[in-house]
């Protein structure tokens, strides 16, 4: 291609630039930001919530309802195997409970953000057997686009998480786990 052609399908493109036009504004969808909503969501979709009093009470609560599980990481608890980013998948796969701070929770589908700074290593909230969040109750919100909307204060990458991993094929075998945590708690504080 000659310059001369580059600059006059260029100079083209340039001509026939459409018009600016603003984003729609987004109605307040409402609902409810409670707790309670959240609970009964999250419940429905398979997962389930536990209250604390505080974060004290975050160790013996997980003995209590993990009695069994292994290998545990967290950066909430002083007693976690060590994980970064660098942790190889192999090393990985073998934890048996995750427990990992969320940073929003929305009442309208259960679901929980959980940014790659809270996550130790990204694979590490699917890989693990079980999977707990722990959520300040007064960030709760009641929709998506509330969630949304503060998304840019908690960094870049990151995930919402509503349940445990299930799947269904076609004969409606429902598996659970099939592709991340086998359960997800969410404890609230």
């Amino acid at each position: 291609m000659s310059t001369a052609s580059r600059d006059r399908i260029l100079a083209a493109t340039k001509a026939n630039k459409p018009t600016e036009t603003s984003l729609p504004t987004v109605p307040d969808f409402g609902g409810e930001a409670t707790a309670e909503r959240f609970t009964a969501v999250l419940t429905g979709i398979g997962g389930s919530v536990v209250w604390l009093d505080g974060l004290a009470q975050l160790e013996p609560t997980l003995r209590q309802l993990f009695p069994a599980a292994g290998r545990t990481v967290s950066p909430l608890l002083a007693t976690s195997a060590a994980v970064d980013a660098h942790t190889p998948t192999e090393v990985l796969a073998g934890i048996d409970l995750a427990v990992l701070p969320g940073e929003i929770g929305v009442a309208e589908n259960g679901a929980v953000w959980l940014p790659e700074a809270n996550m130790m290593h990204r694979a590490l909230p699917t890989i693990t057997q079980h999977l707990v969040l722990v959520l300040d109750h007064r960030r709760i919100v009641a929709t998506m686009h509330q969630a949304y909307a503060q998304l840019p204060n908690t960094g870049g990458y990151g995930a919402f998480i509503a349940g445990p991993s299930k799947t269904a094929d076609i004969e409606q075998s429902l598996v659970i786990g099939a592709h991340g945590a086998r359960s997800l708690v969410v404890l609230l504080y």
